[in-house]
């Protein structure tokens, strides 16, 4: 529902797997090359931890990202981009919340 979300409103949209991880900046550039082979979209910091939580607690989950810095490439997102482009997650995540069934916890 997320990903016709985005599609629907013309954003640009992946689905597939990512990496928690509390390090992204290693001393080796081709640290990230397995991840990416092994078909890895994304390292982030939370996912594993919000998945872990809501199976906890008999919920369900989602996590939407967005891209603010590539590893392999060193692109950045500057702070004035991050303020008017994140927005558009949140308006994904919201609009799918908003079309699930209560109640959310089973």
């Amino acid at each position: 529902m997320a990903y016709e979300t985005s599609v629907k409103r013309g954003l640009p949209a992946r689905v597939g797997s990512v990496i928690t991880s509390d390090t992204f900046h290693t001393d080796s550039p081709s640290h990230w090359k397995v991840w990416s082979e092994h078909g890895v979209l994304a390292a982030e910091m939370e996912t594993a931890a919000l998945y872990t939580l809501a199976s906890r607690a008999g919920a369900r989950a989602l996590s939407i990202l967005t891209v603010s810095d590539h590893i392999i490439t060193e692109e950045r997102t500057s702070s004035e981009e991050r303020e008017r482009s994140f927005g558009e997650m949140v308006e994904v995540a919201l609009s799918v919340v908003s079309s699930l069934p209560s109640p959310l916890v089973r």
